[in-house]
């Protein structure tokens, strides 16, 4: 038990789900807290985790999903909290408020969140000016970006075209979030010919913006397609040029919950550990599929440090986590950090590179 688990988690899980959420962030956007969370980190053991990937250096390949930091107000507490990259969002071309409160479901039972935001974002010029005057990040960031509410599928990609124009010289790379359920119609745009257009437009739009440099393109997938399905979208997204898959968004499933209907059915987006076993296997699927042609990114339900090495081992290149940082704590980060390259030297692996698909025949 830390600290954490035994008074502030306490603390925070007697406020509502989203008040929590929002007293975290104010802390974290505070520079004095930044400063002495710089100060207290523990550098990662680069040797057995370090990785060249998308053309980027990452000092460890654990880092913080999408959906935690939607305004971009806090990536250089992220970094200093241990993640070796952070990815910002989901944020759409204009502001909109998301859905209706209450929109955040704690499952404490299942070690689980049910959310239903619904891309609430203060638009992209709004996440730039927020990255512009935050203290740069000493990691890799990403930018998740989505279409507004409003816009139809048909107009979707002007929408995410204009989220790019006013990020990219922030963005280490860009995520084409097209499996998000909590926006109408928007798994739509993972069917195999609208998603190559879309990131055929978004691709080119990106290499327009950098000259001299190419800033990845990745397409996050959801753990809710059939396998063949799913194969078809992430065959398209790569004819379209992604430079990788992030597996997965959350889900719409609930089979197996602990929680009673009566909180378990809130509509929304399922994450935590209830996701683990299906974001394991997309990542082996996709990894049988792809091998080493693109990295996977996995996410979903990484607790520990043997969950993310067993997405290593089922094919993921980075791991992505939220849902376990709620419920665990900052600690956690180090933990798995430590935990992992533990198990990666007891392995016989002198880096994280070389476990990659070794579970995956």
């Amino acid at each position: 038990m830390s600290l954490y688990t035994l008074a502030i988690r306490p603390a925070l899980f007697a406020l509502d789900p989203e008040r929590a959420h929002d007293v975290m962030m104010a802390a974290l956007r505070q520079r004095l807290v930044q400063r002495a969370l710089h100060l207290t980190a523990r550098p990662s053991p680069r040797d057995r985790l370090a990785q060249q990937v998308f053309g980027m250096p990452f000092d460890n390949p654990i880092g913080l999903a999408a959906g935690l930091d939607k305004q971009g107000t806090a990536v250089a507490a992220w970094a200093a909290l241990g993640f070796g990259f952070v990815e910002v969002g989901t944020v759409t071309p204009r502001p909109q408020p998301g859905n209706p409160r209450p929109r955040l479901f704690r499952l404490p039972d299942d070690l689980a969140i049910v959310n239903r935001f619904g891309f609430n974002s203060v638009g992209a010029s709004g996440v730039a000016r927020n990255l512009a005057a935050g203290v740069p990040a000493s990691v890799p960031i990403g930018i998740n970006v989505g279409r507004n509410r409003e816009t139809t599928n048909e107009g979707a990609a002007e929408d995410y075209l204009r989220a790019v124009d006013a990020l990219h010289p922030f963005a280490g790379y860009f995520v084409i979030n097209v499996s998000s359920p909590n926006t109408s119609g928007l798994r739509d745009l993972q069917e195999g010919r609208a998603l190559r257009a879309l990131v055929e437009q978004v691709v080119a739009r990106v290499r327009g913006a950098r000259t001299g440099d190419t800033i990845p393109v990745l397409v996050k997938v959801s753990p809710d397609m059939d396998p063949p399905d799913l194969l078809r979208s992430v065959d398209a997204a790569l004819e379209g040029g992604a430079a990788g898959i992030i597996a997965t968004n959350t889900t719409v499933s609930r089979s197996g919950l602990k929680t009673p209907p009566t909180l378990a059915n809130e509509t929304g987006g399922l994450s935590g550990a209830p996701l683990r076993a299906a974001a394991n296997g997309a990542c082996r699927l996709l990894f049988t599929h792809l091998g080493n042609r693109v990295p996977i990114v996995g996410v979903g339900g990484v607790f520990t440090a043997d969950d993310a090495y067993e997405r290593f081992r089922a094919g993921a290149t980075l791991v992505q986590l939220y849902t376990g940082l709620i419920y665990e704590g900052p600690g956690v980060i180090s933990r798995i950090v430590a935990g992992l390259a533990e198990r990666l030297a007891r392995d016989g692996f002198s880096n994280v590179h070389e476990a990659i698909g070794a579970d995956v025949h």
